[in-house]
């Protein structure tokens, strides 16, 4: 039967990918991104996130069946932080209540293995308690530090909706309301966000030397949309504050045998 998806981050890499395969098997798609899509949002901003739930309740007519917070960015800047950790917490949240007439609501967000490096405890903390202009002040003193404190924006965020994502799930607005809410954590995978980073053999080498990638190496966005289009459909009933790592092997190679 066909579904309404509300995919974020739809005009490019991993959203585009998910929206084309939910399409092509014959649902109904309604894009958010700050273009080119069927809402255009700015999920960085009050406002833009306010534009977001106007503009998927009317175009839905109120009720949809799942959510793919997919939006984000991977520069060393406070925007990072702003639309990965707010702006994804705020679409679910916030388009929740939409999900309520949905015989089988669903709801995922992206998020990344880097999720797995070590934060900066600051910054998390800051995302934790919900205080996003703490959040905000803190990683604008990372982007003005070094590289290597800038390159801490990015994974810290992911971190910390993977703990979001644990602590919500079994609530009783999500999973007491019949919705599984659950994560993915990429590898690296092509799209538009990662070609500096692949451009070159070099490149490349240097990338998988911190990210391990033994199974099948880096990957194309239409594999991440299939492990999406399968967490939000009829057929996940039970996965519950998962995160699934689609990461050719770097949670494996990182973390070993720990679970945790």
């Amino acid at each position: 039967m066909p579904r309404t998806y509300v995919v974020t981050g739809s005009a490019s890499g991993i959203g585009r990918a998910t929206a084309d395969l939910l399409v092509e098997r014959g649902h109904r798609v309604i894009g958010v991104d700050v273009h080119d899509a069927d809402v255009v949002a700015d999920l960085t901003t009050d406002d833009g996130r306010d534009a977001l739930v106007a503009g998927v309740t009317a175009a839905s007519d109120g009720r949809i069946d799942a959510i793919i917070a997919n939006a984000g960015l991977a520069t060393p800047t406070a925007k990072t932080v702003a639309v990965n950790y707010f702006g994804t917490i705020a679409t679910l949240e916030r388009l929740r209540p939409l999900l309520d007439g949905s015989p089988a609501p669903r709801a995922v967000a992206t998020a990344s293995m880097a999720s797995l490096f070590p934060p900066d405890d600051a910054l998390l903390d800051a995302l934790l308690a919900g205080d996003e202009r703490a959040a905000a002040a803190r990683a604008a003193e990372l982007e003005g530090g070094t590289p290597e404190q800038g390159n801490l924006i990015y994974g810290t965020t992911k971190r910390a909706l993977v703990r979001w994502v644990r602590r919500n799930a079994a609530s009783p607005q999500w999973a007491g309301a019949g919705i599984p809410l659950n994560a993915i954590a990429p590898g690296v995978v092509v799209t538009a966000m990662t070609q500096d980073l692949i451009g070159t053999q070099e490149a490349r080498d240097a990338l998988l030397g911190m990210v391990p990638m033994p199974l099948n190496g880096i990957f194309e966005a239409r594999d991440a949309a299939y492990l999406l289009a399968w967490l939000t459909s009829e057929e996940n009933a039970h996965l519950c504050g998962q995160v699934v790592f689609i990461d050719g092997g770097s949670d494996a190679v990182i973390r070993g045998d720990s679970t945790f």
